[in-house]
């Protein structure tokens, strides 16, 4: 207990945290969905911290264009293809072995969401698309937990704290998806403003988690690095008619992809979830004969085809096409090497 309290002894002396509020860090359970550029840096501000237990969810794997700004990454998770979720847990580990980590490679969705938002605390946004930031923030309204949104994008920030029976819902403040199709894959991002956003997403959470939840500022908060500019809006009330937190029928939470298929958008790739699983030892040999470049690691199997684009499997069943975003053309491969 004093080599923990030694840890932390420098966020002790902080008097609205002290040791009554370090005790209830080391209490909690934080959900972060997404562990990209500002997963990543969350995780790193809590573990260090000493919130008692991080689970995080992420569907990707770490590659040469994600070490600019995802700060849990190296070279070496690059080489083996380390999906982002494990490289993360392994990284965080090494900087706290005092507290819980799970890293899920997992794509969070409505199957699974209500299972990862078990006895948590605080949900945090680290992803780039309102589709999932709608289902989050379903989930944390039937729930009743707060939601930490946070977006970063070229140069400009944003970030809101929403917290059931207390503000409007993302909702309410969104009430379209976000369709203009600017993410760090099309526009560029700058790496201090993932840290300034990520940095106030895991500020809130700790004001949450240690019982400083009248210190969370409840507005919308935007700013432009480069631009040298910040605008705050007030949430307002919310909708009459906001499906959420109002009429509470989370809609999100009944979406089901019939296909299975998701373009991600900017990266050309098309993600297929049609298998209930996959034994990479087994699809090795079979796609061993119809790709120029096999990878296999633990956590998948990465084929470069002939054609010129590349599959990468899964064990959970999820299926990568990259080097299209065409949907039709995904699914022509898909059906030729995998089958339907």
């Amino acid at each position: 207990m004093e080599a923990s309290w030694e840890r932390y002894s420098r966020q002790v002396l902080f008097k609205p945290i002290g040791e009554e509020g370090q005790i209830k860090l080391g209490d909690s359970k934080v959900l972060i969905v997404g562990m990209g550029a500002l997963g990543t840096v969350v995780a790193n501000h809590l573990a260090r911290s000493g919130v008692g237990h991080l689970i995080f969810c992420d569907r990707d794997y770490v590659e040469l264009s994600n070490l600019q700004r995802q700060m849990l990454f190296d070279e070496e998770d690059v080489e083996n293809y380390l999906p982002k979720a494990v490289a993360a847990e392994k990284k965080l580990k090494k900087l706290n072995s005092s507290i819980k980590i799970e890293g899920y490679v997992s794509d969070v969705s409505t199957d699974n969401i209500e299972d990862y938002t078990k006895g948590v605390d605080v949900i945090i946004d680290g992803t780039d698309n309102f589709q999932t930031r709608y289902l989050m923030n379903d989930v944390a309204y039937k729930k009743g937990i707060p939601f930490i949104y946070g977006g970063a994008v070229s140069s400009r920030g944003m970030g809101a704290v929403f917290i059931p029976g207390k503000t409007a819902c993302l909702r309410c403040m969104f009430p379209t998806n976000d369709t203009a199709g600017q993410t760090c894959d099309t526009i560029g991002v700058l790496s201090p403003v993932v840290d300034i956003v990520a940095s106030l997403q895991a500020l809130a959470c700790l004001k949450l988690l240690s019982g400083n939840d009248d210190q969370v500022a409840q507005v919308l908060t935007t700013f432009d690095i480069w631009k040298n500019n910040e605008f705050t809006m007030k949430m307002g009330k919310a909708k009459v008619n906001c499906p959420t937190c109002q009429l509470k029928t989370f809609p999100s939470l009944d979406v089901r992809n019939e296909d299975n298929i998701t373009t991600l958008c900017g990266r050309e790739t098309v993600q297929i979830n049609h298998s209930p699983g996959f034994d990479l030892n087994e699809w090795e040999g079979i796609l061993r004969g119809s790709s120029k470049k096999l990878k296999k690691t633990p956590f998948l199997l990465r084929a470069e085809l002939y054609e010129g684009e590349t599959l990468v499997l899964f064990p959970d069943g999820r299926t990568l096409v990259q080097g299209t975003e065409d949907t039709t053309r995904a699914i022509s491969l898909f059906t030729k090497y995998i089958g339907m």
